[in-house]
């Protein structure tokens, strides 16, 4: 538990006291490797976060989950953040996670052999799920600022929908492994094309609260056009809660009926503590995620000078919203797939890029989330191994 909530939480944890975590950020690599690939923050958990679950494990609270307090607490968090009052708790059902709660939706609005439009390069798990359900994913790839494209989206709308087929739009916003915060223009097209077509959205925003200075946060929901789209969202990025399993679908008002088709067992999956640590979040952790948002935006501030101190081959795209950052390694000499150099050679983990689809290959994802120290030496690292891969000596430009 954090001692003072509203102190950067990404320093106060020692590279010893991580290493005993058991998670797979932790336990995945040897103990040489420093781990910033999967989706975990390097921080305590929040102080009211701890205190509910303590409270409840004292009690024997472990139960069933039950109520609507994780739906108002959502609600009550985008109206003070967001400025968005959209969030009706009767038009939204609790699931074990937001990729649960994605396939639940792409159930109820398309079929087996229905296609599902990506926007690559994009969270490798859209591709493997939307396979998994028989669906056929048609891609719409960013440009090439790492933007939404809507002459790509047009072109895979129409694809998409050809023979008369169902079709749905799983949308990434804020966009991993970007980081891109989607502007309310660009979201306001997507929804004009969505009608023109009949392509049904569902919007993975479970990055939405993390979105860093300098950009605002637009529920695509809240867009004209979108009463017929989905929200899926979670606490679980934001106060680094993924084991601790629960996220919220949220139904446009046109979509109220699809979403009481969702089976009743599509709920069976959320854990009692997850639902009580998401809602104690939402509404009572907001200095602790101030005070990480802050150190996020240091932290995205120091890795643009290390990369053009130490690392000028890599191409850095800053992101807008989140803790991921999508790293352009392709000048560097390492192949397709960077992030193997950079583990064998430089024992720094990183997640590949070409599990991301179109525009992953020689990339890398790197997540930011940890200590200032940390960043610095996994940059180190990164840089001795693109200095041997040069033939320089394995001291030069260590920095």
């Amino acid at each position: 538990m954090s001692s003072n909530e509203h102190t950067d939480p990404l320093r106060e944890l020692s590279l010893d006291r991580l290493r005993r975590r058991t998670s797979a950020k932790w336990r995945t690599y040897p103990p040489d490797v420093l781990p910033l690939w999967v989706a975990e923050m390097d921080v305590p958990l929040p102080g009211p976060v701890a205190r509910v679950l303590t409270e409840a494990v004292a009690l024997g609270d472990t139960g069933y989950a039950t109520g609507a307090g994780y739906a108002e607490a959502l609600a009550g968090f985008a109206r003070e953040r967001w400025g968005w009052d959209g969030v009706a708790p009767d038009r939204t059902a609790v699931v074990a996670d937001v990729m649960r709660g994605v396939v639940e939706v792409l159930r109820l609005v398309t079929g087996p052999g229905d296609a599902v439009v990506l926007t690559p390069p994009v969270y490798p798990p859209f591709h493997a799920f939307v396979a998994h359900e028989g669906r056929r994913v048609v891609a719409a790839p960013l440009d090439g600022a790492g933007r939404l494209d809507a002459g790509a989206l047009e072109a895979a709308f129409r694809e998409a929908v050809a023979g008369g087929r169902r079709t749905a739009l799983l949308l990434s916003s804020p966009h991993n492994p970007t980081g891109t915060v989607h502007a309310r223009p660009e979201l306001t097209t997507v929804a004009e094309l969505a009608r023109r077509y009949g392509v049904r959205v569902v919007a993975d925003e479970v990055h939405a609260p993390l979105v860093l200075p300098g950009a605002a946060f637009v529920p695509y929901l809240s867009v004209p056009g979108a009463e017929d789209a989905f929200s899926v969202v979670s606490a679980s990025k934001a106060w680094n809660l993924a084991g601790l399993k629960a996220a919220l679908v949220v139904a446009g008002q046109e979509a109220a009926g699809d979403l009481r088709r969702m089976p009743p067992e599509a709920s069976h999956g959320p854990s009692h503590l997850g639902v009580l640590a998401h809602t104690a979040a939402l509404r009572h952790a907001g200095g602790w995620l101030d005070a990480l948002l802050g150190g996020l935006d240091a932290n995205r501030r120091l890795l643009g000078g290390l990369l053009a101190r130490h690392l000028p081959e890599a191409g850095y795209l800053r992101p807008q919203g989140g803790y991921l950052v999508w790293l352009d390694c392709g000048s560097a000499g390492l192949g397709d797939d960077p992030a193997a150099a950079f583990l064998e050679r430089g024992r720094v983990a990183l997640t590949p890029g070409p599990p991301f689809g179109a525009g992953g290959t020689g990339h890398v994802r790197l997540n930011l989330a940890t200590s200032p120290e940390v960043l610095e030496e996994a940059v180190r690292r990164m840089a001795r191994t693109v200095g041997r891969r040069r033939g320089a000596p394995s001291g030069a430009q260590s920095g």
